[in-house]
């Protein structure tokens, strides 16, 4: 039972010309479902030409995170009902709330406090301001659950210095919030004890009055990232051609972290492993964030629609947790060879957008 069904699950109010949106699901860790993308959506509607809204907040209630990310363990629900076009709706309901984000006209500041994945990558990552904390944990994890990063995640990890995507999609290792500030998924570090203080002066507009010198009046400096001093065995392991060769390069290297991540790569589902590698590659030479979104819907349906391995991960990391999962194929080498291709020739029964 959601604890939290009683409150609504988006806040929404505005205050001294400032929008503010708050996830309200902190029992869950304000995972999104449809009516959550359906309350954001209209209220960024709505404020995108108020005269009275010149500034937008996006947060999350609770102490432990941001946002989850979306509702999984429904997407399994409608999966196993043979509800297909339950799960297009969901996506593409999402993916255009991630759009209108990117492209939203007036300056959209997203904190990104504690846990924040997933879906919430897709809230906050895509924002104009993006504040993470010393709380802050990031990641697009979706390779554990037998499924591949979305909400324009894709775009932002092709865009990572090096081969760092590639490393962040195949793991699903978690950022501090030096590496995420690094890895170019967010702008901005401030101490989650001044976030009330932050938060006050978006709302007062104290001089300076712009939202990016307003953030900086409560930034401080990250610490060293560890993902930039592990650049070396990042960058030589994941520009290998496949994910075979990665794990074989990874195997190579001295640093007790290769190893691990070797071991990570060997445990996750081998069809993620190898669209997911292919997809942030593909990324890279995508034109814009709705083209990497496109390339998105298109493979998780793909993954909704014929692949076994997203409900037995979902099963075994999110249901009974027992973290085994048995995946089918097991291994990178019993992997079809037209697979990869399979995957991005799928075509949804409907378009992501409506527009041209």
């Amino acid at each position: 039972m959601d604890t939290d069904a009683a409150e609504p699950r988006v806040l929404a109010r505005c205050e001294h010309r400032l929008g503010h949106l708050t996830l309200n699901r902190p029992r869950a860790i304000n995972a999104l479902d449809l009516g959550m993308v359906h309350d954001l959506d209209a209220a960024l509607v709505a404020w995108a030409d108020a005269p009275d809204i010149d500034l937008v907040l996006l947060d999350g209630a609770g102490e432990r995170g941001f946002c989850a990310g979306g509702d999984v363990r429904g997407l399994a629900e409608q999966i196993r009902a043979g509800q297909a076009e339950a799960a297009s709706i969901f996506f593409r309901a999402e993916y255009a709330l991630n759009a209108r984000i990117a492209e939203y006209p007036l300056p959209l500041v997203a904190i990104a406090d504690g846990v924040t994945m997933g879906g919430g990558i897709g809230l906050a990552g895509h924002a104009a301001i993006r504040v993470v904390t010393e709380r802050s944990r990031l990641a697009m994890p979706e390779t554990r659950i037998g499924f591949t990063p979305d909400v324009g995640g894709t775009w932002l990890l092709a865009r990572a210095p090096g081969r760092v995507g590639e490393y962040l999609a195949l793991t699903g290792a978690s950022m501090t919030a030096a590496d995420a500030i690094y890895a170019g998924f967010a702008d901005h570090l401030v101490p989650s004890e001044r976030i009330p203080a932050l938060r006050d002066a978006l709302e007062t507009r104290a001089d300076p009055s712009s939202p990016t010198e307003l953030v900086l009046l409560f930034d401080e400096t990250a610490d060293a990232s560890a993902l930039e001093a592990a650049r070396p065995w990042i960058d030589e392991a994941f520009s290998a051609d496949t994910v075979g060769e990665i794990i074989a390069r990874l195997r190579e290297r001295a640093e007790p972290a290769a190893s691990l991540a070797a071991d990570t790569l060997t445990e996750v589902s081998p069809t993620a492993l190898a669209v997911t590698l292919e997809a942030v590659r593909r990324a890279r030479s995508l034109p814009n964030l709705r083209a990497a979104l496109a390339q998105e819907y298109g493979l998780v349906l793909w993954f909704a629609a014929t692949q076994p391995d997203l409900l037995e991960g979902i099963r075994a990391q999110l249901v009974d947790k027992d973290r085994s999962p048995t995946w089918n194929p097991a291994t990178l080498d019993a992997l079809g060879a037209d697979t990869v291709a399979q995957a991005f020739a799928f075509a949804p029964a409907t378009p992501l957008w409506d527009e041209p």
